[in-house]
């Protein structure tokens, strides 16, 4: 299977890496970072190929990042963002890179970004169009002016608003509309509420391509946390020992 390395231009640092593949078929037994059921929700093969492709291709990211894929598993955030943690019980805590995945005119996408930043991938084929009656569902006020004035821009823009929801984990959560973009412009410093990112846009291989990230980390408690503060409550209580109270005359 042929998978690519993608290097977004003028980006050398923070530490990430961009993989593509085109999509294709797999049993869920190929894929270690897949969950059957969430595959099982899957009513359209089409879709099912698309998630597979993406999670396999996930795996081989996260192997040649350094790490063993079949001691982790993928989780998503209450707005469905996908993160990689632990397998619970091996109690570990190694820092994991964030990571998001994209699937686009057959191929699938998967950016990984080293831990303490937030990373989003978007891609669509540059040739695509957009209907001028759909801008201003992902515009607004000097925007939508400025996209109506230069509508070959509309799916660079569209790409670039994805990826910057997919960096925050809000997906469809954040209005496209209160992402505001320059338009034309291939690297972009972006401000949406608190958060500060990059922005990075190309065209590669006839598609249209769009990178953002910023550094800061999603706020994400384990089993294994949920355990651990327990534990050390209970020791501040007192009401911890190896086979007694830990108080005089206990033993």
């Amino acid at each position: 299977m042929s998978v690519e390395e993608l290097h977004p231009p003028g980006v050398d640092q923070p530490r990430m890496l961009l993989l593509r593949m085109p999509v294709r078929s797999y049993s869920i037994d190929e894929v270690v970072l897949a969950d059957a059921d969430e595959v099982a929700t899957f009513a359209i093969q089409k879709r099912r190929d698309e998630h597979l492709s993406g999670r396999w291709l996930l795996g081989q990211a996260v192997e040649a990042w350094g790490l063993e894929s079949t001691g982790l598993m993928v989780h998503r955030t209450e707005h469905r963002a996908p993160y990689l943690r632990h397998i619970p019980g091996l109690w570990r805590n190694t820092p994991l890179p964030s990571i998001s995945i994209g699937h686009a005119a057959g191929w699938a996408y998967v950016a990984l970004i080293e831990h303490g930043w937030r990373i989003g991938i978007d891609a669509e084929s540059a040739n695509r169009g957009l209907q001028e009656n759909a801008f201003n569902m992902m515009c607004k006020g000097e925007e939508l002016l400025a996209l109506q004035n230069a509508p070959s821009h509309a799916i660079e823009l569209w790409v670039a608003k994805e990826s910057v929801q997919k960096a925050l984990g809000l997906g469809m959560h954040l209005n496209p509309r209160d992402i505001e973009i320059p338009i034309g412009v291939s690297n972009a410093n972006l401000s949406i509420g608190n958060s500060k990112l990059q922005l990075v846009n190309w065209v590669y291989d006839s598609m249209q391509v769009s990178l953002a990230w910023g550094q800061f980390s999603l706020s994400i408690r384990t089993p294994e946390d949920a355990l651990l503060d327990a534990t050390r409550a209970a020791m501040e209580e007192g009401e911890w020992g190896v086979g007694c109270k830990t108080t005089r005359g206990n033993c």
